[in-house]
């Protein structure tokens, strides 16, 4: 008589691992087409074993053909996805050659002195503004992704960020008011830029092109979005793929403190 399988430490965290890379795979996929394709994959596969099974030759025979590189044609359908999926890992798990030692630095020099921190001030008060007069915006705080792809589709500003710069830039007359402004600490770094619009179909879809793209860049950089918009004047932001709407500018403040 056999005994109850003996579950070791290791069999747990096996478990625990391919728990995690299958809801990550599940997120880095909800709301596209993958799902559909999958369950057609699944079909085809238990039709060519059925077909196996009965003795049909010439359709098992296609069928298995078909599976044979299923591999590569999986690879090609979903080259969009997997190397969403691929920047998704490699934003949470990269770690820059200096990265170590910046932080050391950074331990040491906040042990110190005091850190300066983002002045935020002039990004909320553009942002208000903006809001009251409906005037369409998108703003995008690069954190650790290099964005230099981004940066280039668009013109480089290099200046010190202030509230009367950011509403002049979205100015509906401004020749760079289309597009997103990209901005790193204090600094506004380029304007009219254009960013990787969403595929996810839970994306509402009364929601525009200005928002789609907003939730897209968060997708696949660790940056963070944040949204005025031109019809309601609403200020949201997104980030990690996630839209929170119709936030106030102290709520847009302290979630920016506590995220920059």
């Amino acid at each position: 008589m056999h005994g109850f399988p003996t579950i070791t430490i290791v069999d747990i965290i096996d478990i625990l691992l391919v728990a995690f890379i299958a809801y990550n795979i599940y997120k880095a996929v909800r709301g596209t087409n993958v799902l559909r394709i999958f369950w057609a994959v699944v079909i085809i596969y238990v039709l060519w074993q059925l077909a196996t099974l009965f003795s049909m030759r010439l359709t098992a025979t296609i069928l298995g053909q078909f599976i044979s590189i299923g591999l590569i044609l999986l690879i090609i359908v979903f080259q969009p996805e997997i190397r969403r999926f691929l920047l998704m890992v490699g934003t949470k798990t990269t770690i820059d050659g200096d990265s170590l030692l910046k932080r050391l630095r950074f331990w040491r020099k906040s042990m110190n002195t005091k850190n300066n921190s983002v002045d935020l001030e002039p990004y909320v008060l553009a942002c208000m503004h903006m809001s009251q007069t409906k005037t369409g915006a998108l703003i995008v705080f690069i954190r650790q992704n290099e964005v230099n792809d981004i940066i280039a589709s668009g013109e480089i500003i290099d200046a010190k960020v202030s509230s009367a710069l950011l509403e002049t830039l979205f100015f509906k007359n401004s020749p760079l008011h289309d597009g997103a402004v990209l901005v790193k600490g204090n600094t506004v770094v380029a304007a009219r830029c254009i960013l990787p619009v969403s595929s996810n179909l839970d994306i509402d879809p009364n929601l525009g092109l200005r928002h789609r793209s907003a939730i897209g860049v968060t997708e696949q950089l660790d940056v963070i979005s944040v949204i005025v918009s031109e019809e309601t004047g609403a200020i949201s932001y997104a980030v990690g793929g996630e839209i929170h709407h119709d936030v106030t500018p102290s709520q847009l403040k302290q979630y920016l403190e506590s995220a920059l």
